[in-house]
């Protein structure tokens, strides 16, 4: 080997060492102590980069269209048909306003109980159960009625409809018909909304 190879395989020796600590590669520091940080979280390989899933959008109109809650008498009837229309005793998916600010709401199930030209009448939807804390919710003057589970749930969880709010709702803008209830749930709520409207 010349003296040209030799020294430049000296300098390439040195440089290596330099870089690495002695020519050998070394693995990153994972003992106790000390954590590696992913420049990104960790994902199975070929896994797709899901987003959270958001809320359907609300309907652009739904908030400027929208009259305010139901505040008067209205005759509840249990009167659904088997057709594409809602009917009271008909559970279903539309979007609702917040009670605090009818210019935002969400998608949600509504039982609908009445109706007034051009409304359907329903009364607002939840999974939580508040027998658990329904002396404190009667406190902020909301009451409730459990209606069991129904198609309206994918989960199969029981429901609770709200008897003191009367929402209006747009039969353009059922998203869909979910659930006929039976007439003695109906009637359960019906009682309940008399009770406390």
């Amino acid at each position: 080997m010349s003296g040209t190879s030799r020294l430049f395989e000296a300098i390439a020796t040195a440089v290596l060492k330099a870089v690495t600590g002695n020519g050998q590669r070394r693995k990153p520091a994972t003992g106790s102590g000390q954590r590696r940080t992913p420049a990104e979280p960790s994902r199975p390989r070929n896994a797709p980069n899901r987003a959270r899933a958001a809320e359907p959008a609300v309907p652009q109109s739904a908030a400027q269209d929208y009259p305010g809650d139901f505040h008067g008498q209205t005759e509840l009837r249990y009167d659904p048909h088997p057709d594409s229309r809602a009917d009271p005793g008909e559970v279903v998916w539309t979007w609702v306003p917040y009670e605090e600010d009818h210019s935002q709401g969400k998608d949600r199930p509504v039982l609908v109980v009445g109706r007034e030209d051009p409304w359907l009448l329903a009364v607002p939807m939840t999974s939580q159960d508040h027998d658990r804390d329904a002396a404190q919710e009667a406190s902020q003057g909301r009451y409730w009625v459990e209606i069991g589970s129904g198609d309206w749930d994918s989960q199969g969880r029981a429901s609770e409809v709200r008897v003191n709010r009367i929402v209006r709702v747009d039969p353009a803008k059922i998203r869909r018909i979910a659930a006929r209830i039976s007439r003695e749930r109906f009637e359960a709520v019906a009682a309940g909304i008399r009770q406390h409207w």
